[in-house]
């Protein structure tokens, strides 16, 4: 069993969820809300989200039509006629009427000898993912504290994404709505433990002294924070001469690494909407594009060597302690992915989520979907490199609103969330691809699976071993009856504190901000602590917050997690989502800085109460196993 400390940067049904909507668009015009009302989708949003999704593919009539095929390893597949099996170590089998059943878990070709010239992709996967048997600060910050808590007994600790903005001013706070999944934010670079910051120390020092006094407010200023990396990194590029090892990363990267350092090249040249750019620099695949390559080359690797340096100081971050990658459910409409990955998204909707007790009006994120069959025609290539990315120097990823894999709510721009629609997607199709990536890195899976969650959905995540998560505020049994296949917590970043709920601090807040707080809603969240941690309502907040953890540690799920906001005794959140403008959302640094937070008292509390949780159940595991 596996104990989680989360750092924070400064159905009622049995089966399985439905694999297709009857719609040939895989758009359901009736869906069950989070109460368990059946609501019916206008035919407005309908016709318009068809409109965006263009006109589905006719039916495959044979296995060589496809563009992909997913299979479990260790199952044999029928063929039509003779094919030639290329693996993915580049081996090549010579096929008949039948694969194999022996076949490596991966992504292979299949072409066959007559007739289509357009390989399938084979995906063949593993069936499960990976689940071991027990389970704003910088990467250097990160590695102090993941060596901080392995001292303290975790077993991994679980990050908000680090994925890369924009680079351009002002920076985007939420890290839920990045340029790219793919790769990496500048701004979490250690400057000091760069090539050649040792030989400019001196030049440094000024930039050094104006970002440590941006430590005395408490808000982020990432803006500040980007100017001031910005010249530390033209420095030390500039006195660059070249290394074997950024070439290999540079060739193992390919093309995705090229691609994304020309978008943040063209970006610094023509602003922030690609859709505003040169008509001919829009597509990653212009001539125009090439030449603007060519003439920036030097800027062009500047950016390349911007994630070298972040991969090796995340692999170092990485090394004390298994960290647990997130994965946003999407991307900005203006980043490099949807550069990128234009042809495959519906730029004219955005995804959210319907309406709920929590989100009376539904939510509108922002982000580009994919179109479901134009992502399969792409043989899942996006998704494949995206989650790839997404483990590395990983032992586990979160994935936000894993509901998406099966449906996503389509909002058509300029309309209110409440009237869009779920469209359905291939979940077996995506989840054969995160258990591949997932066995290959060794790393656990977690579904963030909170929100309208339709019947059959934890179920089937449950099957290939996608742990469930399970909050103290939204679960009706105690801890000790949450299931095993799961991440148990408090809360959440878009949730109250326990020190919030606790003390009403949170409530006060909401009130001030003028956002008409559901006090009915807060008084049901004080009752549940009430309950859980068998106190009285005036007792010391700290107590409050170790008897909770007494009973979460009850819980005999895979792995309990204790958030900095609880070690903090803080009672802010760290995202308000209904008070854009009025919170500082994304940038308000924890209370406590990381050194004083390695000799505070409470979190060694919750350190001890976990570790006795984990103590206990390695003693049964022996005692079962004798």
């Amino acid at each position: 069993m596996t104990v989680l400390f989360r750092m924070l940067f400064r159905m009622t049904e049995t089966g399985k969820a439905n694999a297709m909507s009857t719609d040939p668009w895989g758009i359901d015009a009736t869906y069950e809300d989070a109460a368990g009302k059946l609501q019916t989708v206008s035919e407005q949003a309908i016709e318009g989200i068809r409109t965006a999704i263009g006109r589905p593919p006719d039916q495959a009539k044979s296995l060589y039509d496809e563009r992909v095929k997913v299979l479990q390893q260790g199952r044999s597949l029928s063929l039509p006629a003779a094919a030639e099996l290329t693996l993915e170590d580049g081996s090549v089998r010579q096929v008949q009427d039948q694969l194999p059943d022996d076949l490596p878990i991966g992504y292979h070709q299949l072409l066959p000898k007559i007739g289509s010239s357009c390989p399938v992709r084979l995906i063949v996967s593993p069936g499960r993912c990976h689940l071991p048997p027990g389970l704003m600060g910088d990467l250097a910050d990160l590695r102090r504290l993941a060596q901080w808590s392995k001292h303290l007994g975790a077993g991994m600790v679980l990050i908000n994404p680090l994925h890369a903005a924009l680079p351009l001013l002002p920076q985007e706070a939420s890290p839920y709505s990045p340029s790219s999944r793919r790769y990496l934010n500048p701004l979490y670079l250690r400057i000091e433990e760069l090539p050649g910051a040792a030989r400019l120390e001196q030049d440094l020092q000024r930039l050094a002294t104006l970002g440590h006094a941006l430590n005395e407010d408490r808000h982020i200023d990432r803006d500040r924070v980007f100017r001031l990396k910005q010249e530390a990194f033209k420095l030390l590029w500039s006195g660059f001469d070249g290394d074997s090892d950024f070439d290999r990363f540079r060739t193992a990267e390919g093309s995705s690494l090229h691609q994304f350092a020309v978008f943040c090249a063209l970006a610094e040249e023509h602003g922030a909407n690609w859709q505003q750019w040169p008509l001919l620099c829009r597509r990653p695949d212009s001539t125009d594009v090439e030449r603007f390559a060519h003439a920036h080359a030097d800027r062009v690797q500047f950016h390349e060597w911007l994630q070298w340096m972040l991969n090796q100081q995340l692999a170092r971050a990485a090394h004390p302690v298994s960290l647990m990658q997130d994965l946003p459910v999407g991307f900005s409409p203006d980043g490099a992915d949807a550069w990128v990955w234009q042809d495959y998204i519906a730029a004219d909707m955005t995804i959210g989520a319907p309406p709920d007790l929590y989100s009376p009006g539904g939510q509108d994120w922002g982000l580009p979907p994919f179109i479901p069959h134009k992502l399969r025609e792409a043989a899942y290539e996006p998704f494949i490199q995206t989650i790839h990315a997404a483990f590395r120097h990983a032992g586990g990823l979160r994935i936000d609103h894993v509901m998406g894999l099966f449906r996503l709510w389509w909002v058509p721009k300029a309309r209110k969330p409440k009237d869009g629609a779920y469209v359905r997607y291939l979940a077996e199709d995506l989840l054969a691809i995160i258990e591949i990536e997932s066995q290959r890195a060794g790393a656990v899976v977690v579904g963030e699976d909170l929100g309208t969650v339709e019947p059959g959905v934890r179920e089937n995540l449950a099957e290939h071993n996608v742990l469930s998560y399970r909050l103290l505020w939204f679960e009706d049994t105690p801890p000790s009856q949450y299931p095993e296949k799961a991440l148990a917590a408090i809360t959440t970043h878009d949730l109250p504190t326990l020190a919030g709920i606790w003390t009403g601090a949170d409530l006060e807040t909401q009130r001030r901000l003028g956002l008409n707080p559901d006090e009915t809603a807060t008084q049901k969240l004080r009752e549940i602590l009430l309950k859980t941690s068998g106190l009285d309502a005036d007792a010391d907040v700290t107590l409050a917050i170790t008897k909770t953890f007494e009973q979460l540690a009850q819980a005999p799920s895979a792995i309990v997690m204790a958030s900095m906001e609880a070690a903090c005794v803080t009672a802010e959140r760290p995202n308000m989502p209904s008070a854009a403008g009025k919170y500082p959302n994304w940038s308000l640094a924890l209370p406590l800085p990381l050194e004083e937070l390695e000799s505070s008292e409470v979190p060694r509390r919750l350190a001890q109460i976990l570790n006795r949780r984990s103590e206990t159940q390695d003693q049964e595991e022996i005692s079962l196993a004798e």
